[in-house]
């Protein structure tokens, strides 16, 4: 489904939540490498995709309705074989029904497990005066005990992209700080350049948000996304 049609069906279900896998999709058409994910509504498809895309994987609750799958007990990570996948599938569906009873479940995301790598944050928000604004910052939970992030108005040129990357306090650690290895600089300024340009022409987005992106010496792929449209 391309970014049209998974618009018109959120519009026609009354949502303005897209689920990660919908999410995903919409970054992977602009042009962002996404960590391989299919959706599984069953135990038996969940088991069937794990194998097919090989172990490790990651299992994700797919909801419209759970906004912090984390929180909710919707995350199971490193799995790494059949019996972990089959576990951790009942347990998510068990954490839903104890924690997120009202919650519409269309099954679990099963994802490859992406490398480690330094992770970054992405994300855009309206404001009222200047319209969508580009973030960008070190991401997981730094993000929400730092603060530290750059912000443009959108759309972006390469210059703005180039500068919110160098203007945060944490750049030294995408520069390879202390051994760690150094993440390629020039796929995040596109990464930052290809998302100003989904924002720019869709205005049914609301909110997007790109946290993490596994940043690598050879490249950077979203681990998880979530975009929100005008109600």
């Amino acid at each position: 489904m391309g970014y049209k049609e998974i618009v018109a069906a959120a519009k026609k279900e009354g949502r303005t939540s897209l689920t990660e896998v919908e999410s995903k999709e919409i970054l992977k058409e602009a042009g962002i490498a996404i960590t391989e994910i299919r959706l599984a509504r069953t135990r038996d498809e969940a088991l069937a995709a794990a194998r097919e895309m090989g172990f490790p994987v990651v299992l994700k609750v797919v909801s419209p309705d759970v906004l912090h799958k984390t929180d909710a007990g919707g995350v199971k990570l490193d799995l790494k074989s059949e019996k972990a996948v089959g576990k951790a599938f009942d347990d998510i569906m068990a954490a839903m029904k104890k924690n997120e009873p009202k919650a519409r479940i269309d099954g679990v995301a099963v994802q490859t497990m992406a490398r480690p790598g330094v992770e970054v944050i992405i994300g855009m928000s309206k404001d009222p005066q200047f319209g969508p604004v580009l973030m960008f910052g070190l991401g997981g939970i730094l993000v929400e005990v730092l603060k530290d992030v750059s912000f443009r108005i959108v759309p972006l040129v390469e210059r703005d992209a180039r500068e919110m990357i160098r203007e945060i306090k944490g750049y030294p650690v995408l520069q390879g700080y202390r051994g760690q290895q150094p993440a390629n600089v020039g796929i995040l300024e596109d990464y930052l350049l290809k998302v100003s340009s989904l924002v720019d022409k869709s205005p049914e987005i609301k909110e997007l948000d790109i946290n993490p992106v596994f940043a690598y010496k050879d490249g950077a792929v979203a681990v998880d996304a979530r975009v929100i449209l005008e109600s």
